[in-house]
């Protein structure tokens, strides 16, 4: 056989495929939201793969009308031919048996997102019905699965032009939590692979709403960057790209520096996100210090007497992608979400260290304003770090001192313990006397607390609004981070449901997203859901949450009188006919202590919205587009969201 041929021999099998359907949690992580669309994620990546290895430039997804998904690529296409030993297609087995693919045998694909070959079998067993079909040597395969048997063995149907695979599949909603297909999710995952594979097609399709997107990056990771950074000011106009192979491992980076007070560094391998790095994390944040503290003394921009850069101090307002390509990933875990190899720690750091000298040698403006921004962060970092002490000095965060404005709760078991945080003496006037003190604690804050966004950790612990929130919450912050210092399970930001409000309740997820995050990654933080609406009729209040919710409920009135003999004049008030009176909350102190402890704060009776960061590259441009200094951004945003808002109160 000629070497980088793709025949049944490379299909290894490791074991069968019945355990999936009894725990499909194990395989797809849930059978939820999350669950459900990892399916779609599961085929693709086989299409990917096929492009990584350089067999396929096309992938597209297709969200059918009726609630089925179809995944094409024009890959080499799943061999078709007969296995030794098992009598099987390799298609049928890639489709049937657990850990069976060409990702374990030699030959198949060097590079591969796959550690555990999983994929199309537990997509299969999970569907009620699965159809493949192959394009392979002018001829046109088919075959179709039933909640993962075939039905019947692979057939051809028809001549076929090119090569490729179509896998067309419907989950079993007896096993998943119904759900609707979310256009969005399948558009940002196909987005990111377009950016990570230099010279994919990817494009996505809903036959539902009839629209669609296509993606194609002849950039690849520089254009990834410099999504990441739209909205933000660049130190440096141009971004540092390197490409290059050692070994049998391939190392890609790109990077740019912006005023931005945060680093978004993302790590790769074979395209698959390593959330918690890696080895290759590792081997690039060794080389970026190194290499920047080095220039920096041979050009003198640090004094011999100034200690080294900090990793931290070189990171801050860094967008870096780190991308390795390798043929055995050793991801810890079947999240993937580190990389384990450890030769790559040093590939990364050789490939970086190399060429991102030679850029600063080159670009000796760049460099300085690199450098520039380094010092200025190792300066504030100083005096971060001062005020802290400070602020520890004076036993402002010792737990025995607690805000003059908390409210505590009397429980001392964490995991039922609530903090309500609200804004002035009014509203916490009312939740304090309304709350169940067993667990509830209530935090007051004077006015709106510092815009985060645009200001550096010592700038943040001179405002006492966040001192006191830091005090209370009691896990500390940035580097003093510790979950086990955490006071309460749940802390629920509830602000009266008006304009001021709102921009309250921004500034304070601004403040959690940027400095608090691993709380709002593990659950904790909400915001409370206080009604619009007071309706009464006679002697009895009803609360409306929406504006869709108190419109009904007045239709509904008027009907049941209409119902009952009455006259509604259509040119006269209708409301009033209706005998309705309406009154609408601007502020929680409006409501007396019962009245928001029914609505807003009672266990059995609130709507609470937990804070979930499903996709932190599109949180982080929201942040930056509306916290940030860009007026301009902020202002399209407002114009062209303007139509959505009903009822705005000036």
């Amino acid at each position: 056989m000629a070497k980088g041929d793709y025949d049944s021999s490379q299909i290894q099998v490791l074991e069968g495929l019945d355990p999936v359907r009894k725990r499909p949690g194990m395989y797809i992580g849930s059978t939820g939201y999350d669950g459900v669309h990892h399916l779609i994620k599961e085929i693709a990546d086989n299409c990917i793969d096929e492009a990584l290895a350089g067999h396929g430039s096309k992938v597209l997804i297709t969200i059918l009308a009726d609630g089925g998904v179809r995944v094409e690529d024009d890959g080499r296409g799943i061999p078709v031919d007969k296995m030794k030993g098992t009598g099987k297609s390799a298609l049928e087995t890639v489709l049937t048996v657990l850990h069976a693919g060409g990702k374990f045998g030699d030959g198949g694909y060097k590079v591969s997102s796959g550690l555990h070959g999983v994929g199309s079998s537990v997509v299969n067993a999970l569907s009620t019905d699965l159809i493949a079909e192959v394009k392979r040597g002018g001829k046109l395969y088919r075959q179709e699965f039933k909640i993962g048997v075939p039905q019947g063995d692979v057939k051809v149907v028809g001549e076929a032009e090119g090569t490729g695979t179509t896998i067309t599949f419907w989950p079993d909603f007896s096993i998943f939590e119904k759900v609707e297909w979310d256009y969005e999710y399948v558009q940002n995952y196909i987005r990111h692979q377009a950016y990570l594979t230099k010279g994919l097609y990817a494009e996505v399709k809903d036959e539902r709403t009839n629209s669609g997107e296509a993606f194609y990056f002849e950039g690849g990771i520089r254009s990834y960057v410099r999504h990441l950074n739209f909205g933000k000011e660049a130190v440096h106009d141009d971004i540092f790209y390197v490409e290059k192979r050692v070994d049998e491992v391939e190392v890609e980076i790109a990077l740019q520096y912006t005023d931005s007070y945060t680093e978004q560094v993302r790590s790769f391998a074979n395209n698959v996100f390593t959330p918690d790095g890696g080895m290759h994390m590792t081997g690039f944040r060794t080389g970026l210090t190194r290499v920047i503290n080095d220039y920096a003394r041979k050009n003198g921009l640090l004094k011999e007497k100034e200690e080294n850069l900090s990793g931290e101090d070189v990171r801050e307002g860094l967008t870096a992608l780190i991308l390795v390509k390798i043929p055995d990933p050793q991801f810890e875990g079947q999240t993937k979400n580190k990389l384990g190899n450890p030769e790559v720690r040093g590939y990364v750091e050789q490939v970086f260290s190399e060429h991102f000298s030679y850029y600063l040698e080159e670009n000796p403006n760049s460099a300085k304003r690199i450098i520039g921004k380094s010092l200025l962060a190792a300066r504030a970092r100083k005096a971060a770090r001062a005020a802290r002490d400070n602020i520890i000095r004076k036993g402002v965060l010792d737990g025995a001192s607690m805000p003059g404005k908390l409210t505590d709760c009397a429980t001392k078991d964490r995991t039922k313990a609530e903090l309500f945080v609200v804004e002035g003496n009014s509203a916490g006037g009312s939740a304090k006397d309304g709350r169940n003190s067993e667990f509830q604690a209530i935090l007051a804050l004077r006015g709106k607390v510092l815009n985060v966004e645009r200001a550096r950790m010592d700038k943040m612990l001179a405002n006492k609004e966040i001192v006191d929130l830091i005090k209370a919450i009691g896990s500390g912050i940035g580097e003093q981070f510790d979950r086990g210092g955490l006071r309460y399970d749940k802390i629920i930001i509830m602000t009266d449901a008006d304009v001021d409000g709102s921009h309250i309740s921004t500034l304070l997820l601004t403040l959690f997203f940027r400095h608090f995050r691993e709380l709002v990654d593990e659950g904790h933080i909400y915001i409370a859901q206080p009604p619009l609406y007071g309706l009464k009729k006679g002697k009895k209040l009803h609360y409306m949450f929406t504006d869709e919710e108190k419109d009904k409920m007045i239709d509904d009135l008027i009907k049941e009188k209409l119902d009952k003999g009455g006259v509604i004049d259509s040119s006269q008030d209708k409301i009033k006919q209706a005998g309705v009176e309406v009154n609408r909350y601007k502020g929680l102190g409006e409501m007396d202590a019962d009245q928001l402890f029914d609505t807003t704060m009672d266990p059995e009776k609130r709507v609470l919205l937990q804070v979930r960061i499903e996709d932190a590259e599109k949180a982080d441009a929201v942040f930056t587009k509306l916290m940030g200094d860009e007026v301009s951004i902020r202002k399209r945003f407002i114009e062209s969201n303007a139509k959505f808002v009903k009822d705005l109160d000036i």
